[in-house]
């Protein structure tokens, strides 16, 4: 048996199943979590919080952070990456990341705008949520100062730390919606989508998906198109902050799978020609048969893997992977632990000014017997040892 861990997880101020960032380590120390990456969205600031916590609690925390990026060249020939409703969309994650360090100037850019442009479209579609609700007689009250609010108060953080997404938004009409007796609620729902309500509206979080669905996305009266990042710019930051670009696997977690990911195989060969040397699957979405397949390919490939469950909906699951179907293959599990020691040892080299896994410029450092050593270093940080 490996020791039990999971790099891909959303914290608050991001949406999260967590209510606060103490409450992800209490977690992990109930389930016998070894160590959680965090993976946030826009702002990072809370991660000194969780590394306070999961110190304190002989965690390893692992920093990271995603980005939706844009590849032209796939938008205009119509290629589904790993985002089954947006042609050219890719989502990139980076692992091994310090945020603790100051930006490059490159680095602190990036971030400004992509802080801005998000915060931008969120509070547009609050105004034209709230707009479409009031045109129907319904005050919800929800405005984008009120809401950044409540969010920095369920999570016990600054409001400067709050970007909103559209989880946030959804949650906020959900509870304004639920201030209605259950009759009025249905009758408003149905006049707000245009049709009936499909869900359980006692269920939040069937609500609030359904919301998301119906009330955000395209073509629908709170829909706002993301100002997507270039991949080479996301790729960029990921390496001016010391980290290791990361590409999210989706493959049966769509149906039918996206044609980027269709062959492993050419997966695999698309990632390495993109100077991407490792990739991430959230398991929960994937059959086993399924994922062991990419799994094993990417691995023969020299590609690095490791496992996550994102936690990025109110739906309580087990820190702790697994499919679809059921637990992990002693294969995949292995496989997604060493991943793991990779990207702790890669952040504790950085530190001391190391070669880690891939260098300033996205290439791998060093060959196989190198990976194999800081499989070894992080296994001993992972068990609560310190390398030096």
């Amino acid at each position: 048996m490996f020791p039990l861990v999971n790099t891909h997880i959303h914290i608050p101020p991001n949406f999260s199943a967590f209510r606060t960032p103490d409450a992800v380590v209490d977690a992990a120390v109930a389930e016998g979590i070894r160590a959680i990456g965090v993976s946030n969205f826009y702002d990072q600031s809370v991660y000194g919080l969780i590394r306070s916590a999961a110190r304190e609690a002989d965690i390893t925390a692992m920093f990271g952070l995603e980005f939706i990026t844009l590849i032209p060249e796939l938008e205009e020939a119509g290629i589904r990456i790993n985002d089954p409703s947006n042609p050219g969309r890719m989502y990139l994650t980076g692992k091994g990341i310090n945020p603790f360090k100051p930006r490059s100037p490159r680095a602190e850019k990036i971030a400004t705008a992509v802080r801005k442009d998000n915060d931008q479209r969120s509070h547009r579609m609050i105004a034209l949520v709230a707009e479409h609700f009031g045109a129907l007689g319904f005050d919800t009250m929800v405005t984008p100062r009120g809401l950044v609010e409540d969010v920095a108060a369920r999570g016990g953080v600054p409001v400067e730390w709050v970007s909103l997404q559209e989880r946030h938004i959804a949650m906020a009409f959900q509870e304004a919606v639920f201030r209605l007796p259950l009759g009025e609620r249905v009758e408003m729902l149905d006049k707000a989508y245009g049709r009936p309500c499909d869900v359980d509206v006692e269920d939040p979080v069937a609500l609030q998906t359904e919301i998301r669905s119906r009330l955000l996305k395209k073509g629908t009266p709170g829909f706002v198109a993301e100002v997507a990042l270039s991949f080479q710019d996301a790729y960029n930051y990921i390496l001016d902050m010391g980290g290791i670009p990361c590409y999210p696997v989706l493959a049966d977690g769509a149906d039918p799978v996206c044609p980027f990911e269709e062959s492993p195989t050419a997966l695999a060969e698309a990632l390495l020609e993109r100077g991407i040397h490792a990739a991430e699957f959230i398991p929960n979405r994937n059959y086993s048969f399924s994922l062991n397949r990419y799994v094993q390919t990417l691995h023969d490939h020299g590609i690095l893997v490791m496992a996550g469950t994102e936690h990025n909906t109110w739906e309580q699951i087990p820190l702790a992977p697994r499919c679809m179907d059921g637990p992990l293959s002693d294969y995949t599990q292995e496989l997604f632990y060493e991943g793991a020691c990779v990207v702790a040892a890669h952040s504790a080299r950085a530190e001391w000014a190391k070669p880690g896994y891939v260098d300033g410029k996205g290439k791998l450092v060093k060959d196989l017997s190198h990976r194999v050593s800081l499989i070894n270093e992080g296994d001993h940080i992972i068990g609560g040892g310190e390398w030096e």
